[in-house]
């Protein structure tokens, strides 16, 4: 880290320093002002930072308002912070002579031998390990903003007392602070679940949290997306294949998802049997494997699989289509050669840059490690991780460590695409795999005509094709390219003299594949243009007496306006290279 950027935001360390601070300028600030309220917790987080209270009223939007402007002239009196240290017993009594029990909490949860500091600013004292900047001046006051108020349990258990939740984010420039406010609003218009009902994609429903509906146009475009899969996958050498969504008990001992991954997994009991729907799709790939013999010939064995997987996850975590409980994963397992390994790896990566690439997408690889719930040795392990990397490096790639985060059979690498908003979204990854071979006892005839067992690896590349739709809604703002768009012409008639050949050319674009609708509604022109931008469908076709008697067409576009008057077939040339290249227009 440079001298220079020590001090900046660049700094991840001095950026949460910062907003940890500014969580203690809220809390003075609040103290201040409702000297009733208790308060628990506030530290910094990815974003910002928040602190619990527990306050008799709530915090309105005027309330808010009030603790705003007392943190910035709180931020002007350039407060000096000071840490100093207390024995336990002196540490409680401090906190409870101020009639913080929350802290009293925190305190006497402590372990014996751990140190008990706290923080000073001004007449405020917080309980705190800090670090903290050295003085309530360093925070530009007209740069921080509150966010928002949730609702929040104490310690995160839902049988302690409701708190209330105050979100805030702070830069060291106003400019800074301005510019995230209107990511922050662009992403409000963006948001997937508000277009995704808007368009008609899809819809979630009371009677089913975390299990979506799609739509009539949500299929098209969920259909389309799937073709191109099959595509890309069959131009790399990939075998599609379907496995049952319930398989019994033993199974998922087996695979150790009964171990390690069963609160997860809903369940049933078929002829006094335990069955589970699958969360994953890797032990039916594991049988389909083992169902015939290999040959190191046969090798590599690439199996793709679009299917449909259910997880449980807390009512609290859905979140429209990035967050379910059913899901189709676009998985694959790769089976192979130990020497295969790093070219495989290889070839992996090359379908995920061309695939990504058609979206616009680019992105960062993370390497997770060993967790501490795996199996398999630690020297298994370190070998497999070294191949992850050397296979990765030598393709002139860069990527960070995130220890500890693998999964329990192997390490593997994520791939985060960031979207147009610079937002990541973690998507494919790369998992490396001796374990499940081993547990399922899979074999290949090696050239010295000795049995052996194959490496394999597991990988997706959109991840979750619902959640892949979610991620690309927001990153075209629901104004998708025209291949993937599920209507691409929106044909609309000046009079209903020219329905006729609104039709015709209807038909003339359906019979080349192209995906057309028609508006023959008695309205005005102006209406129907304005309902089409609506529905972001790329391209209009105004049809009126001129163009019925020319055979021509006034092509519009959502984004470029008018493109001027053509011919069908000139308009469908166009229409075809843009479809055809994947063009994201």
């Amino acid at each position: 880290m440079s001298e220079e950027n020590q001090y900046s935001f660049e700094n991840e360390t001095y950026r949460r320093t910062y907003w940890h601070t500014c969580s203690h300028v809220l809390a003075q600030a609040v103290k201040r002002l409702y000297p009733e309220v208790k308060l628990a917790i506030g530290p910094s987080i990815a974003e910002g930072f928040y602190y619990d209270m527990d306050s008799p009223f709530p915090f309105t939007p005027e309330v808010m308002e009030k603790i705003e402007a007392e943190m910035r002239k709180i931020c002007k009196e350039k407060l000096k912070l000071e840490r100093f240290e207390l024995p336990r017993e002196e540490a409680v009594k401090f906190m409870e002579e101020k009639g913080e029990p929350y802290k009293v909490e925190l305190i006497n949860d402590l372990p014996e031998d751990a140190v008990i500091s706290f923080y000073k600013q001004g007449e405020f004292t917080d309980l705190c390990a800090g670090p903290h900047l050295d003085s309530t001046g360093r925070i530009k006051g007209n740069a921080i903003k509150l966010t928002a108020c949730n609702a929040a349990y104490w310690r995160g258990d839902s049988n302690r007392q409701t708190l209330q939740r105050i979100y805030g984010i702070a830069f060291p420039k106003k400019e800074e602070l301005d510019a995230y406010l209107q990511r922050i609003e662009e992403a409000k218009k963006r948001d997937h679940r508000k277009l995704g009902r808007e368009l008609g994609l899809f819809m979630l429903t009371d009677e089913g949290p975390g299990f979506p509906f799609f739509l009539p146009k949500g299929m098209v475009l969920k259909n389309t997306l799937i073709d191109y899969w099959r595509q890309v996958h069959k131009k790399y050498g990939y075998v599609e294949i379907s496995t049952p969504i319930i398989l019994n008990r033993k199974l998922w001992e087996r695979s150790g998802h009964w171990d390690h991954y069963k609160q997860n997994m809903y369940t049933t009991v078929i002829d006094e049997e335990d069955y589970a729907i699958k969360p994953m799709n890797c032990p039916g790939g594991m049988m389909v494997y083992a169902s015939e013999p290999h040959s190191y010939r046969d090798l590599p064995m690439r199996v793709g699989e679009l299917g449909l997987v259910h997880r449980h996850e807390l009512s609290g975590a859905l979140h429209g289509l990035f967050r379910v409980r059913c899901f189709t994963q676009d998985d694959a397992h790769i089976f192979m050669t130990p020497e295969q390994l790093k070219d495989e790896i290889k070839n992996v990566v090359k379908l995920f840059d061309e695939v990504y690439s058609v979206f616009g997408l680019p992105y960062k690889i993370e390497l997770s490690t060993m967790p501490e719930d795996h199996i398999g040795t630690v020297e298994e392990w370190e070998h497999n991780q070294d191949i992850l990397k050397e296979a990765i490096t030598e393709m002139g790639k860069d990527f960070e460590v995130n220890e500890g985060d693998g999964a329990f059979y192997g390490p593997k690498l994520d791939f985060h695409l960031a979207d147009s908003l610079g937002r990541t979204w973690q998507c494919g990854t790369v998992q490396l795999d001796s374990q499940l071979p081993e547990r399922f006892e899979l074999e290949y005839i090696g050239e010295d005509g000795q049995k052996h067992r194959p490496v394999m690896l597991h990988r997706v590349v959109l991840g979750s094709i619902e959640r892949f739709i979610g991620v690309i809604t927001e990153h075209f703002a629901g104004a998708f390219p025209t291949w993937l768009s599920p209507v691409q012409v929106k044909i609309l008639t000046i009079t209903d003299r020219a329905d006729e050949y609104a039709k015709q050319v209807a038909a003339k674009l359906d019979a080349q594949g192209f995906r057309v609708e028609l508006d023959l509604r008695n309205e005005k022109i102006g209406k129907k243009i304005r309902e089409a931008q609506l529905e972001k469908d790329p391209f209009m076709l105004v049809l009126g007496d001129k163009e019925a008697a020319a055979g021509q067409v006034a092509v519009r576009h959502r984004a470029d306006g008018d493109l001027g008057v053509m011919s069908l077939d000139d308009f469908t040339a166009k229409l075809r290279e843009l479809v055809d290249s994947k063009s994201t227009k």
